[in-house]
């Protein structure tokens, strides 16, 4: 049994249609309790929200915190989502920008947006404890950089100056790495005709995004290579793919994430690609009432750092407000999960 704001509903089966994956009510369709129908139709996204490299990182920090208390520092914010950084501000972690924030011998966790090796060395330095939340993906793209640098490459990295993930990336080979963003910044790039050249990519770009840099590089030097897998994360293209599909059978788009997560900005960036009005938001207190009317049929959908109890409360408003029917509607199903840091597993087994 379901209940949203004035509906309730029985949820018994699943079925498919046009690739997609809906669920189907027991009555067959949501009848207001209060007697009158509805017109407002809310479309949940599935999959959004948290992926597997943010779900390991805030386990990584909560078990932290089981073990040692909340006097824990954080490099950066462990996720670029508000909700999650008050929550654990909260409760006493410490979220710094610094290495000599960090009080010497202290427990610090790296963010899963990953840190250069300046970085540890400076945490080695104030001999902290440290316990990286490093997604796996972000850990890859920093290995393959370590790769090409040391096999004599010169890379080009894909993505956006000053976020978290670039920084770091960028960190492992400063000497060998050149940033950009656009297909516009690879026509300012020259290299010596025989010089051996690479390109990587930040893991939430935008996939279309992405594609039309490599295009540009793959035209102007046909020689680049690039790693066997593409750097883009599995669940940064899940959840841009599901909007793709489902924005064009709605009227606007609300994207459930912080201004500073690039693939939470990448979700409202298609939807107004795809001539939508498109708001990203971090919770239901930014909705506004002027923004949709009784009829409007609505993609819910979040960032891959975005809790899903934020999502639920924007359904709840909507469902006071405008007494909206809700359906989930799943594009691709995700099995993905990685296991928390070694340095944390071999700290649980110690407190056995």
């Amino acid at each position: 049994m379901g209940k949203t704001g004035q509906f309730e509903w029985n949820y018994c089966s699943l079925s498919q249609s046009g690739g997609l994956w809906h669920r189907i009510p027991a009555v067959g369709k949501r009848v207001a309790i209060c007697g009158a129908e509805t017109t407002m139709k809310i479309l949940v996204a599935n999959p959004r929200g948290f992926c597997a490299g943010v779900n390991m990182a805030i386990e990584c920090l909560d078990q932290t915190i089981q073990m040692f208390g909340p006097l824990v520092y954080v490099y950066h914010e462990i996720v670029h989502n508000k909700y999650v950084v008050d929550r654990f501000t909260n409760q006493g972690v410490t979220f710094v920008n610094h290495i000599s924030e960090v009080p010497e011998g202290s427990i610090l966790l790296y963010s899963a947006h990953g840190v250069s090796p300046e970085i540890r060395e400076q945490s080695r330095q104030r001999k902290l404890q440290t316990i990286d939340a490093t997604c796996p993906l972000v850990t890859k793209v920093h290995l393959e950089a370590i790769k090409y640098a040391r096999d004599g490459y010169h890379i080009i990295l894909i993505g956006h100056e000053g976020h978290d993930e670039v920084i770091g990336t960028m960190g492992e080979a400063p000497a060998s790495i050149t940033l950009i963003e656009d297909p516009e910044d690879v026509n300012q790039l020259s290299f010596p005709v025989q010089e051996k050249i690479a390109y990587l990519t930040q893991t939430t770009l935008s996939v279309e995004e992405a594609s039309r840099v490599i295009q540009a590089l793959k035209a102007k030097f046909p020689h680049i290579e690039s790693p066997p897998k593409e750097d883009i994360c599995y669940a940064t293209t899940n959840r841009q793919d599901a909007v793709k599909q489902l924005a064009i059978q709605s009227d606007i788009v609300i994207v459930v994430g912080s201004q500073n997560s690039s693939n939470s900005r990448r979700l409202q960036e298609i939807g107004t690609l795809l001539g939508k009005p498109a708001y990203l938001i971090d919770g239901a207190a930014e909705l506004q009432s002027a923004w949709f009317s009784d009829q409007s049929i609505v993609l819910i959908t979040a960032g891959a750092s975005a809790p899903e109890v934020v999502v639920q409360d924007c359904i709840q408003w909507l469902s006071d407000k405008f007494g909206a029917t809700v359906d989930e509607i799943t594009t691709r199903e995700e099995h993905v999960s990685f296991p928390l840091p070694k340095e944390l597993r071999a700290l649980q087994s110690l407190n056995r």
